[in-house]
């Protein structure tokens, strides 16, 4: 038995998002494939059919933009067989004028189900995240946070497997922990790769942690692994809903629903009698100690 950690990202472009985000769930292996089973059943229970065919994937940014909510709060909420037939038919029509000159000809209704059914389906897997015993591992660091300049592991990728290792170190002995990236660039895999692998060999801490945490990452297509979109939907909301620790920027309030979930998945300890450690970490300052303190 192990655990899998399925990371993904929020607003590391440093554009729009308040927030950048790297963000993981982490799931027991014997029950990832029912979990995933489950998510995509669902798909078509709120949409009458699969919406994450061949190269679609959920992400957040398109199933949770302010336009969804605004279009989902034009008309009184739908019951769920009306919801899925107008959702339907709005994704019917939405992929028959793709690619052509012709417009979406989807009423308002049907825009309006589709935008519920949105919501209502994210809400849906976080639900299931807790069915599934599902753990929720994240950094969250100010867009304006100063940056290092040094070739090493960053401090948001080491406080999240600090936690990572703290929840496996209370598992039974045998249990390990995997790491599943969605893929970088081929250059960003392979600098990814060489930093993990000095923060695990030649850091102490890094040394004792690689006892529980496998080091060595896997790299997977999202479009093609359900568990990283999950993790790019918790990323997401994250980013602009959820407001733990130091996390004082303005949140989309009507992403508070769906970020006490979030919450609702962390995972929390205590170590050697201190304060307790949450498992999502609110990172003001990505710059090691001697960075900080040069020109002081």
């Amino acid at each position: 038995m192990s655990f899998l950690l399925f990371m993904d990202e929020s607003g590391h472009d440093l554009k729009e998002s308040p927030y950048e985000v790297l963000a993981g769930i982490c799931i027991e292996d014997r029950d990832l494939w029912n979990f995933i089973c489950r998510i995509q059943d669902s798909e078509t229970q709120f949409f009458g059919q699969r919406v994450t065919p061949g190269e679609l994937e959920l992400k957040g940014k398109e199933f949770l933009k302010r336009k969804t909510f605004r279009l989902a709060a034009q008309m009184p909420a739908f019951e769920l067989a009306e919801r899925t037939r107008l959702a339907h038919q709005c994704l019917l029509k939405g992929a028959a004028a793709k690619g052509g000159p012709e417009r979406s000809t989807a009423t308002r209704a049907e825009l309006t189900a589709l935008g519920q059914a949105k919501i209502a389906f994210v809400e849906h897997i976080l639900e299931l995240c807790g069915q599934y015993r599902v753990r929720v591992f994240a950094s969250v660091v100010d867009r304006d946070a100063p940056r290092p300049h040094g070739d090493f592991l960053r401090k948001d990728y080491a406080y999240l497997f600090e936690r990572y290792f703290y929840f496996l170190d209370e598992q039974h002995a045998h249990q390990l922990g995997l790491v599943v990236f969605d893929e970088l660039e081929r250059v960003l895999c392979h600098i990814l790769v060489d930093q993990m692998g000095r923060y695990f060999r030649e850091t102490a801490k890094g040394r004792m942690r690689a006892a529980r945490v496998i080091p060595e990452p896997f790299f997977v297509h999202s479009h093609l692994t359900t568990a990283v979109q999950v993790a790019d939907i918790v990323a997401y909301v994250t980013a602009w809903g959820v407001r733990v620790g130091g996390m004082t920027r303005p949140a989309r309030t009507e992403l508070a629903r769906l970020a006490d979930r979030v919450c609702q998945l962390r995972y929390s300890t205590v170590r050697d009698g201190e304060h307790v450690t949450w498992s999502i970490a609110v990172i003001d300052d990505l710059r090691p100690r001697d960075e900080r303190n040069e020109g002081q």
